[in-house]
């Protein structure tokens, strides 16, 4: 998934507004202006369309925490910084920390969804990338679980099966 889907779809997952997302770039100590974000929002193939790169989506990810969890004072004081490196497991870590969401919800949200996993096969998502047991998160699961966050946050029914 490439970054600018994801903001999109969280942006409506979450239904954040545009003066709440500048908002959460600046509590993680990025400006950004409503035309930058509005040229963010925009699907590849429109106009004016620029590409949210990793750290500016770490910036959101990382202000969303702040939104919704309160500043964490680091060790040396200083804000954490954006994660270069950012990719679909490191998203869904900082939604989980952000949204507060334990095993239960996250294997909830993701049957709202219509994907059903293990405990286990949940848990190696977030392991560290060298541990055995890792595994990478797929743009589907990342999809599904964003959809699944949309379902629960705008109370849409599911289809029943």
């Amino acid at each position: 998934m490439n970054n600018n889907d994801v903001l999109r779809r969280l942006r409506y997952a979450l239904d954040i507004s545009n003066p709440a997302m500048i908002e959460m770039f600046q509590l993680s100590g990025c400006t950004i202006e409503q035309p930058t974000l509005l040229k963010f929002l925009k699907k590849e193939e429109e106009e004016d369309f620029i590409a949210c790169s990793n750290p500016l989506l770490s910036f959101f990810l990382d202000g969303l925490i702040v939104h919704k969890r309160g500043r964490r004072e680091s060790a040396d004081g200083q804000p954490p910084k954006p994660d270069a490196s950012l990719n679909n497991n490191s998203i869904l870590k900082k939604l989980r920390i952000a949204l507060d969401l334990k095993e239960e919800d996250m294997l909830a949200v993701m049957g709202l969804a219509g994907v059903k996993i293990s405990k286990a096969e949940l848990s190696a998502l977030f392991r560290n990338a060298g541990h055995k047991h890792f595994k990478e998160c797929g743009d589907q699961f990342l999809r599904n679980f964003l959809q699944g966050l949309t379902i629960r946050n705008r109370n849409i029914s599911t289809p029943q099966a």
